[in-house]
């Protein structure tokens, strides 16, 4: 009897602990501004991480009461949150971002900026209680036409990309963040947002290992803690399976040959380049199987039942042998090594702060002001004659594109907002499509033109609209707010990129002679 007692205790202490460990290597959303029953119950059965998005922000005020809620369920908790500042924030999604993204300080080519301004949004990060974030991001924008990378890449020169990644994981970890460096193997080369199908990029082994894998060896160098796979097929290094699900690239590239230890990451797993092939519960699998340690999801399905599903798919995985328990523990572990280090550096910034030390990656131009130093820095005016100031209240007319969903069309960008503040009476609308230009000019009537554009190269009624506009009101500046690839036209044209709010304070402030 006593036996049989021990066996049945000892069968129970291992299915607590399979299923404690399929519960770690989750990383979900929730909705709501306070966190749900459902998630507090889990992090007592297990979870150790979960996703911010804007949905769940408010104020800074607000996020750091939700993130108290959360370590007070389970102080060593991962909390994590998209936020690369520029076009895709989190923290500042209903205003825009006050720091530049990546492309914008690619353009200035400071690493040293790069560092302060990535160390700066990490103390914001880090007195609001986030201590991961899934940035930043290393992919080479090799292909001016991605849908979806863009402005978020430091640029298309691989050594440019891969200082710039290096210096970026730097300045957020000095602030206690994790810096998770991504999309692994590298994004930029697609054509194809993997939010809506699966990407494919066709270069060869040389080309890859050249191109798209430096600047993930500079992060690995610059020691990131975590690192997120893309869901992109890439033949040269797996023809079958997308780098999420690849063991070949996460395990035999990733972990064996560039000799990467932290943590990794998966994409959302909602994405339809996962969901559309493979489904969310056998791609988890699949996923962990491969080599990944946490499971990314909550950016579209933000429930308990997803939990459970989840959860229940890793385990009976392993219960039918085509998931190994060691890889799920492995990653387990790697998930709860992690949550140490977030743990000790908060510890040690709370001492240097306390000690009023500036050992945590302070410096010259702190906190938001390095932001708008950076934008002024990154932006490039130019004209095909003298500018001409502005003699009255202009007229804002915002091309408008369909935004990627990373960016999201929650927050604002452009130049209306900043410009009216320094010039009262200006006006604004947006447009889109063939008759856009015949729309603008009866808007505006007399009034000058201001046409902000979004990667004018990649929408070609953007381009035909600004023919016309030009054609018929010579002295119209033109602002572009994405990747700058087309020809720079207009009195002036000003080029930011990015769109951040601080992208458009320093283009209002060229507009109106400041």
């Amino acid at each position: 009897m006593t036996t049989l007692a021990s066996g049945t205790a000892a069968s129970n202490a291992d299915k607590d602990d399979l299923t404690r460990d399929a519960l770690t290597v989750l990383q979900p959303g929730f909705t709501g501004t306070t966190a749900p029953d459902w998630v507090l119950r889990r992090l007592g059965e297990g979870l150790a991480s979960v996703g911010l998005f804007g949905r769940n922000i408010a104020s800074p005020e607000q996020l750091s009461a939700l993130t108290a809620q959360l370590r007070a369920e389970r102080d060593d908790v991962l909390v994590a949150i998209d936020e690369e500042g520029g076009d895709v924030t989190r923290l500042e999604v209903r205003s825009g971002s006050s720091y530049p993204g990546n492309h914008a300080l690619g353009a200035v080519d400071d690493v040293e900026l790069t560092r302060e301004v990535a160390s700066a949004l990490g103390r914001r990060l880090a007195d609001c209680g986030v201590n991961l974030n899934w940035a930043p991001s290393a992919d080479v924008n090799s292909n001016p036409g991605n849908p979806v990378i863009g402005v978020r890449s430091f640029g298309a020169d691989t050594d440019l990309v891969a200082r710039h990644t290096a210096a970026y994981v730097t300045g957020l970890q000095s602030a206690g963040v994790a810096a998770c460096t991504k999309h692994f193997p590298g994004h930029g080369d697609t054509a194809v947002d993997s939010h809506h199908a699966l990407p494919r990029i066709d270069a060869g082994l040389p080309v890859l290992q050249a191109r798209e894998l430096a600047p993930f060896r500079a992060a690995i160098a610059a020691g990131t803690r975590a690192v997120m796979s893309a869901h992109i097929l890439v033949p040269a290094l797996d023809p079958d399976r997308p780098a999420t699900l690849s063991r070949r690239i996460l395990t035999g590239l990733l972990r064996e040959e560039l000799g990467y230890e932290g943590l990794i990451v998966t994409d959302g797993m909602e994405m339809q380049a996962i969901t559309a092939t493979y489904g969310i519960e056998r791609g988890s699998v699949l996923a962990i199987g491969a080599g990944a340690d946490a499971i990314c999801v909550g950016g579209g399905l933000a429930d308990d039942e997803t939990v459970r599903r989840l959860r229940d798919a890793l385990v009976s995985a392993v219960r039918t042998g085509e998931l190994a328990e060691e890889r799920l523990a492995d990653a387990a572990a790697r998930v709860r090594a992690l949550a140490r280090w977030t743990t000790a550096a908060a510890a040690r910034r709370a001492e240097n702060t306390g000690s009023g030390s500036g050992a945590d990656g302070g410096g010259p131009g702190d906190g938001e002001e390095i932001g708008l130093i950076a934008a002024r820095r990154a932006l490039r005016v130019t004209s095909s004659g003298p500018y001409t100031p502005l003699t009255g209240a202009p007229y804002v007319a915002a091309l408008t594109p369909v935004a990627n969903i990373a960016v999201g069309d929650e927050t604002p960008w452009g130049v209306a907002a900043e410009l009216a503040r320094l010039v009262p009476g200006t006006e604004t609308g947006g447009f889109s499509g063939d008759d856009a230009a015949a729309e603008v000019l009866a808007a505006a009537g007399s009034r000058r033109i201001v046409a902000v554009v979004r990667d004018e190269h990649r929408h070609a009624w953007m381009a035909t609209t600004l023919d016309t506009l030009l054609a018929a009101r010579p002295d119209t500046i033109v602002v572009e707010m994405g990747v700058p690839q087309a020809p720079p036209r207009g009195a002036p044209h000003i080029a930011t990129y990015g769109a951040a709010r601080v992208c458009g304070r320093a283009a209002a402030e060229a507009i109106a002679g400041e």
